[in-house]
């Protein structure tokens, strides 16, 4: 049987990604990718890269996007202590968590990136 890969896709330059990548990087299982967003060239192919910023972004074996809060939950699930995130997605729990996620996805990045898309707009 073919190996089946997912490519999770993260902010290289935000300091608290990277140590949760360094993570599951030592835990996974060997069948999870890991694409810098920065170091992408065929962004064509990809999701906007805002987009792909402001939400964790996984693209399963199967070339489905997951984002968000699922995609941490699949991303995760490549490790031995992928069964600790599973109850984040159970009703009840997943609608808290999801809000909890995106008010702090949203604040990370426009903390990090929300006055360079601001003055990319704006003429030069």
């Amino acid at each position: 049987m073919e190996p089946r890969y997912d490519t999770l896709f993260y902010d290289g330059q935000c300091p608290l990604c990277a140590r949760e990548i360094a993570t599951l990087r030592k835990l996974q299982k060997g069948h999870l990718i890991f694409a810098d967003i920065h170091q992408q060239t065929a962004l064509d192919a990809l999701p906007e890269k805002e987009l792909l910023l402001r939400r964790l972004h996984l693209m399963t074996w199967t070339g489905e996007w997951v984002t968000g809060l699922h995609a941490n939950v699949r991303a995760w699930s490549h490790t031995p202590v992928g069964f600790m995130f599973k109850p984040l997605l159970w009703p009840g729990i997943f609608q808290v968590a999801r809000k909890v996620y995106e008010r702090w996805a949203d604040r990370r990045y426009d903390r990090k990136y929300g006055c360079a898309v601001c003055s990319a707009g704006e003429p030069g």
